[in-house]
């Protein structure tokens, strides 16, 4: 990931986490209007952390007005010379190697960056708690090459059933925190995390904004952007 700006490097990075759009988070025109706001001469890079949409299941059948809304602006972002970085989220299946990656200069399930002389690792956050091994294992199934094979096999009417199922079944689990953030699990990951040689841990997913020095470092969690809806800048120190 590059940019043509030679001055890029002091710029902020503009972050968008957890907007869930097409729930909570709305149509997206709010969304659009604020990334048609971003070019060189303000951004650095368009970092967005996961679960875009509701749900984003990389097939044509399922895109949304909500996905069609959107892809033009994220198209204006580069086009306007901003680099933009897709972390995957527990809602986002199958992107990699689809249609939509073109629209990214990277999809990936991490990123590392430095800003200001601080080394940054950005993760979604859903499966940080490796003890966890239902959700591992449903993670691990969920998005594996033998269902993005079957999804591609399936009929169309089907997949958006199962879409829509999928959706209802995320709505009854642990993804959204009902009792609170799970503060030692985020500190014991962000410590191993910060121990590979990053000075800061930014994650996503949890919905709601919190920050902790640690051994290490520091761990970020961002609020959702359906919460407040405004984009967040990491600035240099």
């Amino acid at each position: 990931m590059s940019s043509d700006n030679p001055n890029a490097s002091g710029l902020p990075v503009a972050v968008v986490s957890d907007a869930h759009l097409g729930g909570k988070g709305g149509d997206g025109r709010d969304l659009v209007g604020q990334l048609d706001t971003l070019s060189s001469s303000n951004c650095r890079f368009l970092l967005l952390m996961g679960d875009l949409f509701q749900v984003w299941l990389a097939d044509p059948r399922c895109e949304t007005s909500e996905i069609r809304r959107l892809l033009p602006a994220l198209e204006g972002v580069r086009e306007r010379g901003v680099p933009t970085v897709y972390i995957e989220g527990n809602r986002d299946f199958f992107l990699r190697r689809s249609r939509y990656e073109r629209v990214f200069d990277k999809v990936a399930l991490e990123h590392d960056f430095e800003l200001g002389g601080v080394r940054y690792l950005v993760v979604h956050g859903d499966g940080i708690n490796d003890r966890d091994w239902r959700y591992t294992f449903w993670r691990r199934l969920s998005k594996s090459a033998a269902s993005g094979a079957m999804v591609k096999v399936l009929p169309g009417w089907f997949v958006r059933w199962q879409l829509h199922y999928g959706e209802r079944t995320l709505s009854r689990t642990n993804f959204k925190h009902k009792r609170g953030l799970p503060v030692e699990v985020i500190r014991r990951y962000g410590e191993r995390r910060l121990g590979e040689g990053h000075d800061v841990v930014l994650l996503g997913h949890f919905h709601q904004a919190a920050s902790w020095q640690v051994t290490g470092g520091e761990v970020r969690v961002f609020d959702a952007w359906y919460n407040d809806r405004r984009l967040v800048w990491l600035s240099t120190p």
